[in-house]
Formats: structure tokens, sequence, C-alpha cells
């Protein structure tokens, strides 16, 4: 891309809302997202109580807030944490009392009268009230946020695989919580990727800005990224999310962790599952196949109270997984083991492995009060995982990769309190590393068909040897948050906030370390056809990355309460990230020189490469990332009752610093193929730069390695010196409705929404052959194979970053939910979403887009997303001091993407897409008895059944079609990799105090 995009929001309208902000603000970015807003109005005899006093009192820990009413007797109470308050309203010597349970983040419209007056609760009823106390929970509809609220209840109760608290977002419409086939999760709404997604805890962001996954620790990881024990409760945003929210485009997750009480509380839990307590995968029982041992083992113990009574409270959590995983290989292309060398078939053996996992979670808390004005918490958290990685399919165990995950965060947060105004301030600081490196430091051996012999990049059948996955890649640094709430003017309730960051991004990639050997099957297994390998590229360095990057961030957000039916919600915020890795890189003189030379062959191919070489002062951030963002909702009835709302916005992500240090890392820890020229793949030793007679010495590592110290074939990264930051825009109308049914509330919601994400960053190929042209002449039309190896001398490939990526998805959401509560004993949810979303590429995964000469050639692909998708869940208290809970989920297969050789000829061969037959079903139930000892020891026997009905669900297929003049691959589309779990049965115990 050149320049900046256009069609951004008209700039004078928002500076000017912006500096409104800094004038009615103190040191006003994330807001207080998980503090939670009661008000309304105090009505007396029948008139605003305008000299009403309201004072809430936390019934747990005791934290107080009062306020005084206006003169319309409007009255609002922000910044508190979830849970259940104590309300008094006092007004001419007349007192209402009631008690309010309120979740995170929500805002609750509860309306009290004194003196005989009838008010309105949070779900519409009406009472009169004097000096009496009323119990309810607080339900939010008027609002313009698309958000589903997860309780405690529901995070204790219903069955799950492993203790992921993320998990629970799967009941959201619009949000899938993937498990792959390896047992690694992530979060991911509509067709964006799960980079798109931030989860924020106690108002904090935990965004990972070096690698994939949207949070920190969730690349490649079986982990969790929080102890499930300290989370207390949550909320979904998929759509129509206020300013204070940042560095996302898809969905946010809102999450209060715990604190102490008043009385002391404890808890224990241990849950295992093992080898015979699941069922056989569908490759276990085939004839001769063995059953992997697995094995599941989590617990943990969580501690609390009072460290002064009504004054001061710690909380205290640790939780450990230990994980042993069962693994299936297979051959690609469609071979049999049996045509395989014989160390081929020892190491593939039964064609099952047990991969194990272990993770440790801490967390602690202490949160202490002094007076009614001042508020502070200072939270922390380790997380230290190791796991054995990348084995599996075609990968042998002599190929996998050894991981490790460690996170720190450590949160002091101060609230401040003053009549109509609260200011909430956070100081921060964060080290995460992700750190992948090979089990065994040996030659890696890839065994492929060599397409027949016409190429070298043949369809992979198995590999061996060592890994070529050798990173170490995470960030560290601190920040300051604030900011301010005002709630004096009357219908508004205004938040303003400002943020600063400073961290330290640092990745080390010598990937290929181990070079990677190609052999082609129709050929030779001893003689090479290829090699891969890295290499330090003298006077650059070794691999190694840094960037000392600073974010700053304002907004301001209006809640204007227009009157009792209609409610807006108007905000902006803009973000700017310097990124002086990026911005003060210099291309070297050599790669420059050999781009710029006369008989370089990208002068035809209409690329401008000065758009890609840095100076080292033609690069600037990003500085244009105005979000505006308007919802409404108008209240029909003006009780809350029947709600119809709405919203449009933008929201800007961030570029991910892994892809953006490719053209650092590159350049000092060169990327060299060396192709062997054999007699069914010849090459020229004396025309191609990269050609090279077999050698056995290149055998040796630190041998290859010295040859390319002075040599050639090195690739070159270079990123496009006007990048800007990736966004969404998002545009939502819907309903929601309350109404009575057997006794209870229900609450219904159905949205239509349109989400267009651009800006994602790809890489392409820059290179070009002699005649400038992409793709060979001959035959008319060809669309393979890219020019690969034929770049600039002395040089190899030339690889493009640029931002190039788009999605675009319809979606409806349909929501029923029968919220849970102790009264009624039970709780049920039924979420639908209809999916209809495409994207600009076949990329799934690392963004490389080397198939085709621009982005624009691919055409648009259905997005990595079912059509359809149904959750239920449901929990009930049954006799005999009996919990039963179960969820279920139904959904379409989700499009795939390949590569379809099987044409007419090699160089037609293309990438397409299809949707398997499968779709997706899985029933979990699970049964909890608690004894009661009698002596406030409570013990706790439960038992869960994943998968109940053991039913097949896959996570991969046979994506290889064929060859070119070949007969279609008999195997094409089946399944060839099972997604756990299959039926499984889980034991847990644990103890209340």
């Amino acid at each position: 891309m050149n320049g900046k995009r256009n069609g951004r929001p008209v700039r004078k309208l928002l500076t000017v809302a912006l500096a409104g902000c800094l004038v009615l603000g103190a040191a006003p970015a994330l807001a207080q997202s998980t503090g939670a807003t009661i008000r309304g109005q105090v009505m007396a005899d029948s008139a605003p109580a305008s000299d009403a006093q309201v004072v809430v009192v936390n019934t747990a820990t005791g934290l107080r807030r009062s306020v005084q009413a206006g003169a319309n007797g409007g009255y609002s109470i922000t910044g508190l944490p979830p849970g259940t308050y104590r309300i008094e309203a006092q007004s001419g010597g007349q007192t209402t009392t009631r008690e309010l349970t309120v979740q995170v983040g929500q805002t609750a419209t509860l309306n009290l009268g004194v003196g005989g007056v009838a008010e309105t609760g949070p779900a519409g009823e009406a009472t009169t009230l004097d000096t009496v106390q009323v119990v309810a929970t607080a339900v939010e509809t008027r609002t313009s946020e698309v958000a589903t609220y997860i309780s405690t209840r529901q995070i204790e109760a219903l069955p799950q695989n492993s203790r992921n608290f993320l998990a629970f977002a799967d009941t959201v419409p619009g949000v899938q919580f993937i498990t792959d086939a390896s047992g690694n999760t992530r979060l991911r709404s509509g067709a964006q990727s799960a980079n798109a997604v931030n989860v924020f805890i106690d108002g904090v962001g935990q965004k990972n800005y070096v690698t994939t996954g949207g949070i920190s620790g969730q690349d490649t990881s079986r982990g969790n990224p929080f102890p499930q024990s300290a989370i207390g409760e949550y909320k979904v945003i998929t759509q129509n999310y206020k300013a204070e929210y940042d560095q996302l485009s898809s969905a946010a997750v809102v999450a209060a962790t715990r604190s102490g009480s008043n009385q002391f509380e404890g808890s224990f839990f241990w849950d295992l599952t093992m080898t015979d307590w699941r069922a056989r995968t569908d490759f276990e029982r085939r004839p001769g196949a063995t059953k992997a041992e697995s094995r599941q083992e989590q617990y943990g113990v969580s501690f609390g109270g009072p460290i002064a009574q009504d004054v001061a409270h710690f909380f205290v959590a640790y939780e450990a997984k230990e994980f042993s995983s069962p693994r299936t290989f297979r051959l690609g292309a469609g071979y049999d083991l049996s045509g395989l060398p014989e160390e081929f078939q020892r190491e593939f053996g039964n064609g099952t492995y047990t991969s194990p996992f272990k993770e440790d979670l801490y967390f602690g808390k202490v949160d202490w009060l002094i007076g009614e004005n001042h508020y502070f918490e200072l939270t922390a958290k380790y997380r230290d995982e190791s796991e054995t990685i990348q084995v599996g399919d075609e990968r042998m165990p002599s190929a996998a990769t050894f991981n490790t995950n460690e996170e720190t965060r450590v949160d002091l947060r101060w609230q401040w309190t003053a009549g109509d105004w609260l200011n909430d301030a956070h100081i921060t600081y964060e080290d995460a590393f992700w750190s992948p490196q090979p089990a065994n430091f040996i030659p890696g051996y890839y065994l492929v068909t060599g397409n027949n012999g016409t190429s070298r990049d043949g369809t992979l059948i198995v590999r061996s040897g060592g890994s070529d996955n050798y990173q170490d890649k995470g960030q560290k640094g601190w920040s300051f948050q604030d900011d301010l709430t005002f709630t004096g003017w009357s219908g508004h309730t205004l938040k303003m906030g400002i943020k600063y960051k400073r961290v330290d991004l640092e990745t080390l990639e010598q990937n290929r370390y181990n070079p990677q050997f190609y052999y082609d099957i129709n050929e030779s297994l001893s003689v090479p056809i290829q090699v891969r390998f890295g290499a330090p590229v003298a006077g650059f360095g070794d691999g190694t990355a840094s960037s000392a990057n600073t974010q700053f961030g304002i907004y301001i957000q209006d809640d204007w309460e227009v009157n009792e039916h209609l409610t807006l919600n108007l905000g902006v915020r803009w973000d700017v990230e310097t990124t002086p890795s990026y911005e003060d890189y210099v291309t070297p003189v050599e790669v420059v020189t050999a781009l710029q030379n006369s008989n370089t062959n990208l002068s035809n191919s209409g690329i401008d490469i000065n758009d890609y070489i840095s100076t080292g002062g033609n690069r600037d951030p990003d500085r244009n990332n105005w979000a505006p963002r308007f919802g409404f909702s108008y209240d029909l009835n003006a009780d809350q009752r029947h709600v119809i709302f709405g919203g449009a916005g933008r929201s800007y992500d961030r570029n991910l610093f892994d892809y953006l240090q490719n053209e650092q890392s590159k350049a000092s820890w060169g990327q060299y193929v060396y192709d062997f020229n054999t007699a069914m793949h010849p090459c020229d030793t004396a025309t191609s730069a990269i050609c090279r007679e077999w050698d056995p010495n290149y055998l040796d590592p630190d041998y290859l390695r010295g040859t390319a110290v002075a040599g050639s074939g090195r690739e070159v990264f270079l990123m496009n010196n006007n990048l800007v930051v990736p966004y969404s825009d998002q545009y939502g109308l819907g309903m929601r409705n309350m109404f009575g049914a057997w006794g209870h509330d229900w609450h219904t919601e159905v949205m239509y929404s349109y989400v267009r994400s651009h800006d994602g960053i790809a890489f392409l190929l820059g290179n070009r052959r002699d005649d400038g042209l992409f793709f060979p002449p001959d035959p008319p039309g060809a669309t393979d194979p890219p020019p690969w190896g034929q770049g600039f001398a002395p040089f190899s490939n030339l690889i493009l970053g640029q931002n190039a990526l788009e999605t675009r998805t319809h979606a409806v959401y349909l929501k029923l939910e029968k919220p849970y509560t102790r009264s009624s004993g039970w709780g049920a949810t039924l979420a639908y979403t209809w999916t209809d979303s495409e994207q600009n590429s076949p990329i799934d995964g690392w963004p490389g887009a080397f198939n085709a000469e621009f982005i624009e050639d691919y055409g648009w692909f259905p997005g990595k997303v079912p059509e359809n998708r149904v959750v239920a869940s449901g929990i009930w208290d049954g006799p005999l001091g009996l919990t039963f809970s179960g969820k279920g989920v139904w959904s379409d297969a989700t499009p795939r993407y390949y590569q379809n050789c099987n044409m007419p000829e090699w160089a037609f061969c293309h990438f397409a897409s299809y949707t398997p037959d499968d779709d997706f079903k899985q029933v979990d139930l699970a049964v909890e008895k608690v004894f009661d000892t009698g002596s406030n020891v409570r013990l706790r026997l439960r038992f869960d059944v994943l998968n109940v009905f053991d039913w097949t669900n896959y996570a991969g297929y046979e994506d290889w079609r064929g060859g070119a003049g070949e007969p279609q691959n008999p195997l094409w589309g089946t399944p060839n990799a099972i997604a756990l779990p299959t039926r499984t049965f889980k034991l847990g115990i644990g103890i209340d105090w």
C-alpha cells in the first residue's frame, strides 16, 4: 500500500471532543471497565427527592460509597466491584433499603421510592417500600453493547474439559472457543483471527504485542491465561463496545478477579481423567492400532479473608495442570507406511504418541479501603508452563519442539471518589515470554513427493530429525492508565481516560538452526534435492530484534439518558504507538544496491521498490487512528423490558511485532536455500546463485552455515514504509425483550451484525522472472509455480510485508436466557449464530500470501467460520443436594483451504476451498454432590462426562487432491485428525471451608 488510508472521520470534530476531555478531566485509557454502576431516581411523596442521600454497602467486604441525589432525585454510583450491595435511600426522615446484585461492568437502573411511593426495580417490577428490604438481581437491557454475562455459577457448574475460564465464552453468539488437534486453545469472534481479541482483567488489557493468540501466552499453548478459581465473573462484548476499550477489533472479554471478604474462606479441587476413562479415537480403533496413553490432572487451592474487618482483605489462588495427550501420526500425499524406509516405520510405531504438558498458575490480591473515598488493590499473577509441541500428523517425535511459556503481571490500582467524581488509576508491570526450541539438535529430514520431478516444493509425506523452530519472543514493561468519571451532569455519565505504556518487545528467531534437508521419494533417500537453513549474517547480529515501544491513548465517552426511553452512547478514542525498530530501520546498503541495479527483474513488475527501502527517516508511526463509536438503545415502554438497540463504530487493533521484526531479524539471521543438482532436479551452478553440487559435508550444520557467511542465497524481508494499523468497522441493530413464562423472567436478544476489517499485514513474494512476470508465460494463463529462488543477485528471495488482509462478515445473533437464581434453582441459555463471511486470501495462520502476484489476485474465500452454530447450556439444582449441568454444541463444518494441483498441468495449481460434510457435535454433562459436614466444611464430589454420545469430530482432513494429470486422490477430503475429547469420564473432588 502506498500512503495512509483515506475515509477517516473528520478530524476537526474529534479534536473538539478530545479537547473537551482534557478540559473536563484531570489525569484522564482503559476505563473502570470492570466496575459496575447503580443509578436511578429517588422519589418521595410522588416528587423527586432532591435531598435524598443514597448509600451503597458491599455486603461481603463492607466497601461503602455514598452520593447526594440531584435536583431531579437522580443518583449514580460508579466503579463498584461486582457483588451484592445494600442500597439505602434516606429522605425526610424515611428510609428505603434494597439489596441488589450487580455484575462486572454492568449498569443497573434502580428507582427508589420513600414515603409510600412506588419504585421500579431492575426487572421493571413495581413495589411500594417504606423501610423494607427487597432482594433483586440486576438485568442490563438499556445498553447498546452487544454483551453476554458469564456468571460465577456458570463457571462453577458447567462441564468443561480444561479449567480455562475463556471456554465459557463459547455460549456467546458469534464467539468460538477453539481447541485444535494438539489441544491448543484460542478465542475467536466472527471471521477475524484470534489476534483481534483482547481480554481485560480488572480493567487492564492482556494484549499480546509480539506473537499471535490475541492475549499474552496463548500462542501455541494448551495452558490457561489465568487461574479460573481467581475469576469472579466476566462478560463478553462482541460489538458496540465503548471508547474505553482499545487494542482490539473483534471481541472484548471483561473479567473481574475475586477478592477476599469479611469471612475466611478456602477451597481445594482436584480432578482427573486417564487412558481407561476415555473412548478410543477412530484411528485407535483401526486393526493393529493401540490406545495412546493419556492423562489429565488438574488441582489447586484458593484462600481469602479479612486483614482488617470492612477495611482490608486478601485472596490467593494456585492452579496446576499436568496433561499427557495422545497424538496421531499420518502420512501425506496418500502414501502407505509399508512403502517407507524401515527407520521411518520404527519411528512411526503404532501411529500414536503421548505429548506432555505442565502448567503452574499463581495469583494474589490485597484490597484496602481507607475511609469511604480511597480504595486500593494490588494484584499479581505468575504463569509457568512447559510442553512438547509440534508432534503428530506427518511430523515424527524426533522433530518435536520443546516450548516454555512464562508470564508475570502486577497491577496496583487506586480508586478515589468524591461525590459525583470517580478517578480510577492503574500502574502495571508485565513480563511475558514464549520460547520454543528443538527437542533435538540434529538436521531435519523432509521426505516429499517432489511433484514427480518438476518441483522441489513437493507434497510432504513425512518429516523426521531436528525441529526447525528456535525462538524466544516476548514483552516486558510498565504502564500508567487513569480514568475519570463524572455523574453530576443530569442524565449524563461522562468518562474520559488516558493511557501511557512503555514496553520492550524482544525476539530471538533462529529458525532452521537445524538445517532442513528435502528428499524426493521418487529419486533418492540419501541425496537431498534441497536444504533450507539459517545462519548468522556477519556484521549484522544473530537473529535478535528489540524495540522500546511507547503507546499512548486517550478517549472520551458520554452515556446520555436523553429521556426515560432513549439512551445514547457517544464516544471517540485516539491511539498511537511508536515502534523504533521499524521506524528507525535502515535497509542494508548491499540490499539497496542489488534492488536498484538497472538489471534487476523488478523493473517490469509494477512494484515500486522505493516503497520498501527505509533510510531511517522516511517512516512514521500511524497517527491517524481516530475511532468514533456511537450506540443507542430505545426502551419502548420505559420499563426495561422491550429495548431496540444498535450502533456503529471503528476499532483499531495493532500490528504484531512478530511481523514487523522479520525485516531486522532476517537481515541478521539469514534464511538460505540451496538446490542440489540431481538427475531429476537439475540446476546450473553457473547461472543459479542457489544451485550446488551435492557434498556430504553439507550434512554438518557448522560446515553448512560456514558456506553461507560470505555466500549468497539469503532471503530478504522488507516492510512497506507506510504501514498503518489494522482496524474494523462494525454496524449492528437488534432488540432485547424480557417476558414472563413458567413463573420466571426470560431474556431474548436478536441482532443483525456487519463487520468489515481492513489492513491486516500479509507477506507477498517480491521475486519476478527475467521478464518481470510472476508466473511463467508458457503455458498461457499459468498460475504456478511462483518464482521462488529467482530473486536479485546475490540474494535468493524477496519477501514484502504490507497492509493487505480484509474480512467481511454478515451475521445474525439470537440469544435466549433464563438466568440462574438460587430461588428458582435453575438456569438455561441458548445461543444461535448464522454467519456469512469471507476473506480476501486463503491465509490460515502465519500471513504468507506467496502464491499470487498481488493479494487481489486471490479473490475472496469463505471465512473460517461455520455458517450455523448453536450452543445450549443449563444448570439445575436437583433433589438430594445434587446439581446437574450440561452444555451442547452443534455446528456446521468450517471451510478449508488447499492448493489444487489436480489439473491437466502443474502450471495451473491454484488455491481453492471446500467445506467438509462432517458437522461438529458435542454434549457434555456433569453432576455434583455437596456433603455438608456441619463444621463449616463442605465436601464436593463431581462427575463429568464429556462428549456423552461419543460423536467423532475431526480437526484435520486430507487436503492433497492429487498431482497434475493424475486421478483425484481417493482420500482427498477425508478426515485424518481427531478433535478431542472422545467420550471421556472425569472425576472431581473438592473441599470448601
